[in-house]
């Protein structure tokens, strides 16, 4: 990619119009695009070449966008985008708990469409190399182990878990500044807290239902009313 412009976004809407839309939108700002207009047409196209970024809609002819979320996800690690309708409250909840890094609520504006596509592929950019990044691992806090480099996370009995991008982004954010309190806009590191800020309730909820004994009463993730989250446990790093 060496023209940070001409990332490859896949779009998979079967409704001509909405898929014309999507696509222009993104030819318009210099992105390269392919429309799919079925869950099972896109996941053999991966086969053969897999995008930068994915613009999912959820309702499908031919099976739950659901159920190609997670077939995405339990292969690669790409950008994903997934569209719904206003009222459908419970496919967002649940694709973003699939690993969806953000949704769209239809109608929506071609604006809307490109700052969301710009922010999550900027999550997925290689971080600039760092000195004391690379010489850093991994991070041990409360006798869990955390590896930066392949996002595993080891608990203290030896059980081994990969963690999706967007968890692993929640998590070093907090092990970056332990016992320190992180408002929602940290932790969504500039993106709209108006519109997600409920998203990354329910990624600190999916980490500590990993990390916690008793998600509901936490005693390492701890909720600061009004004010963000806390994660309490001192980190060591390797």
């Amino acid at each position: 990619m060496g023209d940070k412009q001409k990332e490859l976004i896949h779009v998979v809407e079967d409704e001509p119009a909405v898929a014309r839309l999507i696509g222009s939108t993104l030819e318009n700002f210099g992105y390269r695009y392919e429309v799919f207009d079925s869950g099972g047409e896109f996941l053999r196209s991966l086969r053969l070449q897999v995008p930068q970024l994915a613009v999912l809609d959820l309702g499908l002819p031919d099976m739950d966008g659901m159920e190609v979320l997670h077939q995405v996800r339990a292969r690669h690690r790409f950008g994903l985008l997934i569209v719904t309708g206003r009222s459908d409250t419970h496919d967002r909840v649940m694709g973003l708990e699939l690993g969806a890094d953000d949704y769209m609520l239809k109608p929506f504006e071609p604006r809307e469409l490109i700052a969301r596509v710009r922010s999550i592929l900027r999550r997925y950019m290689p971080p600039a190399p760092d000195a004391a990044t690379t010489a850093v691992r991994a991070a041990r806090f409360g006798g869990w182990r955390f590896d930066f480099g392949t996002h595993l996370l080891v608990s203290p009995d030896g059980r081994e878990e990969s963690l999706s991008l967007a968890e692993a982004q929640l998590l070093t954010a907090f092990l970056e500044r332990p016992n320190q309190i992180l408002s929602r806009e940290q932790l969504l590191a500039g993106r709209e807290v108006s519109a997600l800020d409920r998203s990354i309730d329910l990624r600190v909820s999916r980490l500590r239902r990993r990390l916690e004994e008793n998600p509901v009463h936490a005693k390492m993730i701890k909720t600061v009313y009004g004010a963000g989250y806390l994660m309490a446990v001192e980190v060591d790093w390797e």
